[in-house]
């Protein structure tokens, strides 16, 4: 089942990530960012790659300051990956859907897949 990216919210972060079983990666990003706009589709095409195995959610630092202050967010886009609670992989900048498919699977110790190149 393919999963689709979802904005996430300060008040549903302890729910939605802290609390998760799953990875999450984390989109720090905001509509008037170039390079967020791009980075865009390479993470819908990657949370259908990952189905139900990683979580991808987008943090609107606009909105969310809070969340974006408390991860150390200076620059957009940013990516981190959680597992069990933890930040356990962090960067900034758009990576080719590969190169952050590759990173993610990894870092998550997650069983490498066969990447769907589109």
């Amino acid at each position: 089942m393919s999963q689709a990216v979802k904005p996430l919210k300060t008040q549903d972060f302890e729910t939605e990530v802290l609390n998760n079983s799953k990875p999450v990666l984390l989109d720090f990003w905001a509509p008037w960012c170039g390079p967020c706009r791009m980075a865009k589709p390479i993470l819908e095409q990657a949370a259908a790659t990952f189905g139900d195995t990683v979580e991808v959610r987008t943090v609107n630092v606009d909105e969310e300051p809070a969340l974006a202050r408390a991860f150390g967010v200076q620059s957009i886009p940013t990516m981190v990956l959680m597992k069990d609670g933890k930040p356990i992989d962090a960067w900034v900048g758009v990576q080719p859907y590969d190169a952050l498919v590759k990173r993610v699977e990894s870092k998550a110790g997650l069983p490498p897949r066969v990447l769907r190149l589109n």
